[in-house]
């Protein structure tokens, strides 16, 4: 609780019936300045906090977030994760050598958003990561590099560059060569209401082997089909790994069906999936919206504003995206964030592919989700 709730003269001189700022003041403003002095004194021994002096940033007409627009690029974060492979392992203790992306306007958290973790996770050539567990809704996206498998839930899943992977509990790189991703979580969220939960699992992955398919797809990934004898809605989707070639082709059909005359995408020349559940036919994870987008090249996404944030990874292609009004080029791998309400617009140069994430599910389950598409 702030130290001093007490508002300043000229609002104290405002907020009393018939008075005015103007007016000189006397002995009976002295003595009532005196009374209310004690009374926010009171308050604030007693943790309270008098709503009429907080009410404008409670309460603002539009959305005021603390999370600021900012981009992050690639090339510097590979570099540093790079080097973080040299010098930190990956054993007890850190669990992971994941480097958070921290929102300048949040005040050294390790967030990207009041709601929402994202981080460039590294393995080195025949690392393996140990397993735990967690209660915070998790995804990968895969960047950079082929030859890791995932262990959830007894299953090994391959990860290869441009995958969409489910949660994880455990990894090992039995490649030659680095490979690096962006991992998603709603940590944060979890952490402001304090529900969350975490236990360490096997310090060797439970399965070793490297099938091409998981038991996960095997069984769910088959488009418009369910094993019946495992029917049911689950909160988080029962797919582990959403392939990259199947998202690939969905954008292309989206931009080709458009050529044709039909109505297909977003906008002239912006085509975009939604990754989603097939017990609910809703997100793929009951905190986190996940999508990808393609710009064909000079195409220019309409300026969309939202409540609830949002962070976006470019996969390929190269292009800008103004946030706020301000121009940011863009390049492979280079991430940027999105605050609530905070106004967005893509520009393609090259064909342009971006990966996002968001908090939209939270906001909607609540009723308070709201967008804006166009200038206004």
């Amino acid at each position: 609780m702030p130290s001093d709730i007490r508002p300043s003269a000229p609002a104290l001189a405002d907020s009393r019936p018939g008075g005015s700022a103007l007016r000189s003041p006397g002995p009976a403003d002295s003595e009532a300045g005196t009374e209310l002095d004690d009374l926010y004194e009171a308050f604030s021994k007693e943790q309270l906090a008098p709503l009429w002096t907080q009410a404008a940033e409670l309460m603002p007409e539009q959305p005021a977030p603390s999370a600021r627009p900012h981009v992050w690029r690639w090339r510097t974060l590979f570099d540093l994760a790079e080097r973080a492979g040299q010098l930190v392992p990956v054993d007890r203790g850190g669990e992971r050598r994941a480097i958070a992306l921290a929102n300048p306007g949040l005040g050294g958290l390790p967030y990207a958003t009041p709601t929402l973790w994202a981080a460039i996770q590294y393995l080195a050539p025949g690392e393996t990561a140990p397993e735990h567990r967690h209660t915070q809704n998790a995804f990968r996206f895969v960047v950079e590099g082929q030859g890791v498998w995932t262990v959830v839930d007894g299953d090994p899943v391959s990860m290869q560059r441009g995958d969409l992977l489910r949660h994880f509990h455990g990894h090992q790189n039995v490649a030659d060569s680095p490979m690096a991703w962006l991992d998603g979580l709603d940590i944060p969220f979890v952490q402001q209401t304090d529900s969350g939960f975490f236990a360490y699992g096997s310090d060797t992955l439970t399965d070793t082997s490297t099938p091409d398919r998981s038991r996960a797809e095997r069984l769910w990934a088959h488009p418009g089909l369910q094993p019946v004898a495992l029917l049911g809605e689950r909160q988080s989707s029962p797919i582990a790994a959403y392939r990259w070639q199947h998202t690939d082709r969905a954008l292309a059909e989206q931009l080709e069906i458009e050529g044709e005359g039909h109505p297909a995408t977003m906008g002239a020349g912006h085509a975009a999936v939604r990754f989603s559940n097939p017990t609910t036919g809703g997100d793929v994870m009951p905190t986190i919206r996940a999508e990808f987008h393609r710009l064909r090249a000079g195409a220019v996404s309409e300026p969309r504003r939202e409540v609830g944030s949002s962070v976006w990874q470019v996969f390929a292609g190269s292009g800008s995206v103004s946030l706020g009004g301000t121009e940011h080029c863009l390049e492979r791998g280079d991430l940027f964030v999105v605050p609530s309400w905070a106004e967005y617009e893509l520009t393609a140069g090259d064909d342009l592919d971006l990966f996002r994430f968001s908090d939209a599910p939270i906001f909607e389950a609540l009723g308070q989700y709201r967008t804006q598409v166009g200038r206004r």
